[in-house]
Formats: C-alpha cells, sequence, structure tokens
C-alpha cells in the first residue's frame, strides 16, 4: 500500500511505502540495541521518579503542608518542562552529535536527582523537577530519533514498540515502587538508588553503542520561536489549573475565586496567542524551531489529536487510580501503588506486540481495535463508580492499559510513516511534545476535578470526603469516555482518507 508524504510545500506527494509492507529478512545491529537500552533507560528513570511523586501526594501534602492543587505541580511541572523542552529535539537533533546530546541528558537526571534527595522547601523540589524535567525532555525523543532514523524499515514498528516498552514499564511499577519505599524508607530513597543506574548502566552503555549515522547542521535556534512555545505550554497549563481553584474557590466559598478566574482567562489569552505566534512566524522563518510543513496533511493531523488526547488518559489514570484508592476507599499508599501494577506492567511488555502487528496488518485494524477495547476501561469505572472495591478499580484500569499500549505507539508510527525523512526529527518533536503536554493536561485537569468534587466536603477521612472523591472519581472517568471516543473518530478519518487517496 503507498503512503502519500509531503514535500517542502506540505503538498501531497506519492512517498516511500509503507514501512510494514517491507520484507522482513532485515537485522537489527547491536549498536542500536544498546543505544536504545542506553537511552531508554535513562527516560525510564525519569518517568519512573515522575510516576513514583504521584502515590506519595496525600504524604508529600503533609511534610510540605500544601492542598492537593499545590501538591500535583510536583507531576505538573516536570511533565511541563519536558513538554516545553521537546520542540528543541528537532533543532539539537540537527545541531548537536548524538552522543553530546545524550552525555548532556544523563548530567541534568543526575544533578535533579542530588536536589531531590537534599531539597527540603517545597520551591527547591519544584527547581529540581524543573531540571529533570529538561534531562528527560532531550532523553525521550533521542531514542525515537535514534530508532526512527537507524531501524531497518521492515522492523520500525516493533522497535518503536520496544521504544514504548522502555517508557511505559516506568510509568507502570511507579507507583507500587513509590508505595512500597514510603512504607519502609522516606521517599527520597528512590532518587539515592536511581543515580548509581545512571551513571553505571545508561552513560557506559550509550557511550559504546550511540553512533552518529547523520551529519550535522549548522542549524540556528530561533530564541523567539522557543519562548513562544514555552510561553504557550504554560498558559495553557497555568489557566487549566487556575480555572479548577476558581471554580472550587466558588464551590467551597471561596474568597478567591474571581482572583483566580481572572488569572484564568489571562493565561489561556497569553497561551493561545503564544501559539499562535508560534505558528505564524514558523511558517515565514528561514530556520524555524520546527518545520511544520507536513502538518498540511489532513491525515497527520488526524492522527496527532487523538496521540495528543489519550496520554491525558493514559498518564492521568496513574494520579486517578491511586488517588481514589487511598482518599475514596481507604487504601495504603502500597496498595494503591499496586493496583495500578497489572494493567500499566502487563500493557507495557505488550507494546512491541502492537509494533509486530503494525509492521504486519498496517495501522487501521490493530489501532482501532486496541482504542476501540481501551474504551470499555473507563465505561465500566463510571458504571460502578459509586461502588467500586480496590479489585473492581484495578480490573477495569487493566483493559485500559493493555489495549492503551497496544495501539498507542502505532498512531505515530502510522502518522510518520507517511511523510518525508527528512521531516522526521520535526515529527518527533511535535508528536513527542504533544504526549508530555497530553500528560500535564491530565494529571492538572484529573487533580481539579477531583479537587472540585472535594472542594467543602470536610477533612481527608471523612465519609463526606471519601463521597466527595468517588463523585469525582466518576467525573473523570466519564470525561476519559469521551476523551477516547473523539480520538477514535479522528482515527477512523485518517484511516478512510488514506484509504481513499490509495484507491486513486
Amino acid at each position: 500500500m503507498a503512503h502519500f508524504d509531503t514535500d517542502r510545500a506540505g503538498k501531497p506527494q506519492q512517498g516511500r511505502e509503507s514501512r510494514h509492507d517491507n520484507g522482513n529478512g532485515e537485522r537489527v545491529p547491536l549498536h542500536l540495541i544498546g543505544s536504545i537500552v542506553a537511552v531508554g533507560s535513562l527516560a525510564f528513570v525519569g518517568i519512573l521518579t515522575e510516576t513514583v511523586m504521584t502515590v506519595l501526594f496525600p504524604q508529600l501534602m503533609r511534610e510540605f503542608h500544601v492542598d492537593t492543587a499545590t501538591v500535583q505541580w510536583i507531576t505538573t511541572i516536570y511533565l511541563l518542562v519536558v513538554a516545553a523542552t521537546m520542540p528543541l529535539s528537532s533543532f539539537l537533533n540537527r545541531r548537536f552529535r548524538l552522543r553530546a546530546l545524550f552525555v548532556a541528558a544523563v548530567a541534568l537526571a543526575v544533578l535533579g536527582s542530588l536536589l531531590m534527595i537534599v531539597g527540603h522547601a517545597f520551591p527547591l523540589i519544584l527547581v529540581a523537577r524543573v531540571i529533570q524535567g529538561v534531562g528527560s525532555g532531550v532523553a525521550t525523543p533521542l531514542m525515537m530519533n535514534i530508532i526512527l532514523q537507524q531501524s531497518p524499515r521492515s522492523k520500525v514498528g516493533r522497535l518503536m514498540g520496544v521504544g514504548s516498552l522502555v517508557i511505559t514499564v516506568a510509568p507502570a511499577i511507579g507507583p507500587t515502587v513509590g508505595g512500597a519505599i514510603a512504607s519502609v524508607l522516606p521517599w527520597r530513597a528512590i532518587f539515592v538508588i536511581v543515580i548509581p543506574i545512571v551513571l553505571f548502566v545508561s552513560l557506559p552503555v550509550g557511550l559504546k553503542c550511540i553512533r552518529q549515522t547523520r551529519p550535522t547542521e549548522e542549524a540556528q535556534l530561533n530564541p523567539l520561536q522557543f519562548v513562544a512555545i514555552v510561553l504557550a505550554l504554560c498558559g495553557l497549563i497555568f489557566a487549566l489549573n487556575q480555572a479548577g481553584v476558581a471554580v472550587g474557590e466558588a464551590v467551597s466559598g471561596g474568597s478567591g475565586a474571581v482572583r483566580s478566574g481572572i488569572l484564568a482567562v489571562a493565561s489561556l489569552i497569553v497561551g493561545v496567542g503564544s501559539l499562535l505566534f508560534f505558528v505564524w512566524s514558523s511558517k515565514r522563518s528561514f530556520s524555524p524551531l520546527i518545520r511544520l510543513g507536513w502538518l498540511r496533511d489532513p491525515v497527520v493531523r488526524l492522527h496527532l489529536l487523538p496521540y495528543l488526547l489519550m496520554p491525558i488518559i493514559g498518564i492521568g489514570f496513574g494520579y486517578v487510580v491511586t488517588n481514589v484508592a487511598q482518599l475514596s476507599l481507604g487504601t495504603t499508599a502500597f496498595t494503591a501503588g499496586a493496583l495500578v501494577l497489572p494493567g500499566a506492567l502487563i500493557g507495557a511488555f505488550f507494546a512491541p506486540v502492537g509494533g509486530m502487528l503494525y509492521d504486519r496488518f498496517g495501522a487501521p485494524r490493530p489501532v482501532l481495535a486496541a482504542i476501540g477495547t481501551a474504551t470499555l476501561g473507563p465505561i465500566l469505572l463510571l458504571v460502578f463508580s459509586m461502588h467500586l472495591t480496590p479489585a473492581l478499580l484495578s480490573g477495569f484500569y487493566f483493559i485500559f492499559g493493555l489495549c492503551y499500549s497496544l495501539g498507542y505507539s502505532n498512531i505515530m508510527a502510522s502518522a510518520l510513516g507517511g511523510i518525508d525523512h527528512e521531516f522526521t526529527p520535526d515529527g518527533n518533536a511535535v508528536f513527542q511534545t504533544s504526549l508530555q503536554f497530553g500528560g500535564a493536561v491530565g494529571t492538572a485537569l484529573f487533580s481539579t476535578i477531583l479537587g472540585v468534587a472535594q472542594a467543602g466536603a470536610g477533612e481527608e477521612g471523612t465519609a463526606t470526603f471519601r463521597h466527595a472523591t468517588a463523585v469525582g472519581g466518576a467525573w473523570v472517568f466519564a470525561v476519559m469516555i469521551v476523551i477516547c471516543v473523539v480520538s477514535i473518530v479522528s482515527l477512523v478519518a485518517a484511516f478512510r482518507i488514506r484509504a481513499a487517496r490509495a484507491g486513486r
């Protein structure tokens, strides 16, 4: 089956063959496997430390004397910084050698972990998360660029699945690790553990295996465009956060509703305005931060929308499950973290299976079947929302986690398989930014919904507070269903357009 690429002007043209149609006799070089392991383990550590924190929110709220809306910034600011760093990945990939980028990401990961160990003030913890976020924002797209640029074409789907496995196992075990550590050790112990992994596993393997397969360019950084995209991402997330605070204040009868509402509107204006300026400037720039001509293809845009929306659920689910379990069902932190483990961990290990299905059958059937079945998870959670038990919570999440992992990485593989190879770093930058931004939105959105439901419900641990948390969970599950339906409709439209083109 033929795909349609976009030329420099963004016009559709007959492109290279779909990657899943090539022969399967190509071998994966050992150095490529080592590169994926090295950079993937670095990304793994970053995501692990992010998801570890979500299950510790109740403990962190008590230690730092902050509320739910404030403590969630430990996760949100990390995801937001990762999302803001990823637009640089196209420029960094063209301008610097891969090994140099890898070493920089290692240094940032270690520095951020050290600050988390010694930090005993909430602002310093946030600074540490910013540094760690920059490191992960370099490492994750670096791994994907290596896979997309150096993989044998017949193995792209399964290697993308392996890359997805590397970075999705971390969210799977993160809440469990966090709960286990909180039970026997200070929560900072996790950062003591990850430093040797980075220095004595990731670093030596990366220095040995990472190879430069394409020349660097004299690419120029456009600082105005970078500032614009950072303002856009920060403005949109802060608008969402302040809108939730405003609603919560209004529900509980607080006096800050008007102030928070004004901040939300102002942040939204800044975010949308900065995003529009970034797009306008990129179209007119000789050396844009990200080349966007390939986005003129509606098939790519229709893939990008679900790739942005689904992580709202995928990453936000870890927050919802662990907090509903503790604050509504009364479980311990360890039990709450363990509830996420089966669905996320087993689902992560099935990600390469989804890649193999993509290589064999193409995108439509594997993607639509997986995302469609994943929707059953939040549907069942909504139906049983006021009668949940820890077993039901874990079981229904298992349905979503398994199917989400089978289909999600194939969305990006399908979209980027239809653009010119020259623009792969740009496409990777946009898709990876969308993933991280979606995750930041998920954590902020779901914590806001729960916070609104809990407003005025009394102290944590009371019957009214537990009931309010269950109601907030029901609202979250309804939002998840809407997101899944929009994603499926978008993907169906994309595949229909592609099929119509192939039939010409």
